[in-house]
């Protein structure tokens, strides 16, 4: 008699940092169900679904005309610095250069917003998984210097750090722009297993069943 071994779930979180990762919406879930007004409740869905289309390696959906507007503006501040995206074909490039070297994966904690027709504010604890390579005091700024090679053979980091953060939308709920800054004194980096470290294809597999928990509003 041959007893059936069981599969494992592959959408299903295997380690601590995992979980972590597939409930970094938790608070925003929580926001959405309490949110009555269409406007606040449409802007808080399409965050959510950025946010984790985005680390899902899927940004061309977030840059969609119907959650981004046609001319975005980002503005991210780490360690006194600033990365500058203005316009889609710089955003585009900006998220497609994460990509090409895994480093789209990240993921918040501990978060708290406010919402209203401006779009949002708040602060959130965020953790990245980052290679020696680009491990800067500016993360986002050292996307440009490093390439696939130098990462292969890398020990990795797990970065956490508070950021402070302004996310502007239009009248009908659409990214204006996202503008970002970093609690410097709040960095913490610890060297972590390479076995531990969320590929973008794992990330993949483990966000896209929750991705459209709440349908992008029209």
């Amino acid at each position: 008699m041959t007893t059936a071994v069981p599969t494992q779930d592959s959408t299903q979180p295997q380690t601590a940092y995992e979980r972590e990762f597939v409930n970094m919406m938790d608070d925003v879930d929580q926001l959405i169900d309490q949110t009555e007004n269409p406007l606040h409740r449409k802007i808080l869905i399409n965050y959510r679904r950025h946010g984790l289309l985005e680390v899902a390696g899927r940004y061309e959906e977030l840059l969609a005309p119907d959650m981004t507007v046609e001319h975005p503006h980002y503005r991210i501040f780490e360690s006194g610095e600033a990365v500058i995206l203005d316009g889609m074909d710089t955003v585009r490039d900006f998220y497609r250069s994460l990509a090409e070297i895994d480093m789209l994966v990240m993921w918040t904690g501990k978060q708290s917003m406010a919402v209203g027709d401006f779009g949002f504010s708040g602060e959130a604890e965020f953790s990245q998984f980052v290679p020696a390579a680009m491990l800067g005091d500016n993360v986002f700024g050292n996307v440009g210097q490093a390439s696939t090679d130098s990462l292969d053979s890398d020990r990795w980091f797990l970065v956490r750090r508070t950021l402070a953060f302004f996310w502007p939308y239009d009248e009908t709920g659409r990214m204006i722009g996202e503008h970002v800054y970093e609690d410097s004194a709040s960095k913490v980096v610890t060297e972590v297993d390479a076995s531990e470290v969320i590929t973008g294809q794992r990330a993949a597999e483990l966000l896209n069943p929750i991705i459209d928990k709440y349908p992008l509003p029209k």
